[in-house]
């Protein structure tokens, strides 16, 4: 409340206080996910890049890195794709991003989305095992993050 009325009151304070608010978030969010996330069970997949940004809440790409850490192990899984911007999981690119389009981006994707649902919604055995191990590897490209716990 203080801070909207000083916002309010001087155009000046907006964005020294947004920038002051965002490394607060930043570290808010990083011990709020270890208490939110610590206690999730069933399994998880995270899909980012590491241009992965948004204009709407200020979302960066290192914003996106704090929930796999807080998540507890046994079937959590997460895929970052090099230079991928938000738009890499959609058809075209989003006003203002500036990288060019990797079609082995969709490929990983759906690779990796779809073991991850043939694991866990149909069971399949062979599916888990390929998440689990080193071949998933095989449909990414040198400089994507792959990480399993």
């Amino acid at each position: 409340m203080i801070i909207e009325a000083q916002i309010a009151a001087d155009p000046r304070l907006k964005k020294r206080t947004i920038v002051m608010l965002a490394g607060v978030v930043m570290m808010l969010l990083t011990i709020v996910a270890g208490v939110t996330f610590g206690a999730v069970k069933i399994p998880w997949l995270l899909l980012t890049g590491t241009k992965d940004t948004t204009i709407f809440n200020r979302t960066d790409a290192k914003s996106r890195l704090v929930v796999f850490p807080a998540l507890p192990s046994g079937r959590k899984y997460e895929l970052v794709l090099n230079k991928a911007e938000h738009s890499v999981f959609t058809e075209r690119a989003l006003p203002g991003e500036t990288e060019s389009r990797n079609p082995n981006h969709h490929r990983a994707i759906l690779a990796v989305t779809t073991a991850f649902w043939d694991a866990y919604l149909r069971d399949d055995a062979e599916a888990r095992k390929w998440l689990d191990g080193e071949t998933v590897r095989s449909v990414l490209e040198k400089d994507d993050q792959w990480q399993k716990k």
